[in-house]
């Protein structure tokens, strides 16, 4: 008669039970099935002489509740995660078509200027900010006065310092803010357009008119 070695198979119940499809996930049904199989198998196959016991199998209908209820839970915390996920996805994109301040210094000019912002958890006096171009050279620089604590907007007429438009394109800008003489904390914020919402391993992104993608926790300003 064969016989199976009982000391060995907790561990390969559970290695059945978490066995993994290779087409889809583990299913609870299926580890049960697989679970029951091997359990009757063992107890036909065991050895007269030395026979499983009540404890043993008590030990192993436990490890499978473990382990089928570690499964179930896996289970629901993923269905109730895409479900948060589908709602969050529905309200991101309400947000398409509206433009957002978000952290960054970028500055797309197109013959007109642009908007932008600046974060002063202190407050300001003044601001000054250096626009420039694509090779890294100031073409304004721009001072502002008081400044309220908070996000504040400002703007660039899109003139360097000559008074005459600058070519359009994409600009960056370098933000100092003061109290008194002395410069305080401040944050450079991008104004771009949300085009359209994307669903990915991280969660929700906004896909921006910058070609930026930022999740929706990121935004500090909807226009």
């Amino acid at each position: 008669m064969t016989t199976v070695n009982t000391n060995q198979v907790s561990q390969d119940i559970l290695d059945a039970v978490n066995k993994k499809n290779s087409s889809k996930g583990s299913n609870v049904d299926e580890a049960q099935d697989r679970f029951m199989t091997l359990l009757v198998t063992q107890m036909k196959n065991q050895d007269p002489l030395n026979p499983m016991d009540n404890a043993q199998v008590t030990s192993q209908m436990a490890q499978l509740n473990t382990v089928t209820g570690i499964n179930k839970l896996n289970e629901t915390m993923s269905s109730l995660i895409s479900s948060v996920q589908l709602g969050q996805s529905y309200q991101a994109t309400s947000m398409i078509g509206h433009s957002v301040l978000v952290s960054g210094n970028n500055l797309t000019h197109a013959e007109a200027g642009g908007y932008f912002g600046v974060n002063v958890p202190n407050g300001a006096d003044t601001v000054s900010v250096n626009i420039k171009d694509g090779a890294g050279q100031i073409v304004r620089t721009l001072s502002f006065g008081k400044q309220e604590v908070g996000v504040n907007a400002l703007s660039w007429d899109g003139k360097n310092n000559e008074g005459v438009v600058a070519p359009s394109g994409n600009y960056t800008y370098e933000i100092t803010a003061k109290i008194g003489d002395t410069t305080t904390t401040s944050s450079a914020l991008s104004l771009a357009q949300v085009q359209s919402v994307s669903n990915s391993t991280s969660g929700i992104k906004l896909n921006l008119s910058n070609n930026t993608a930022v999740a929706v926790s990121d935004v500090v300003e909807i226009f």
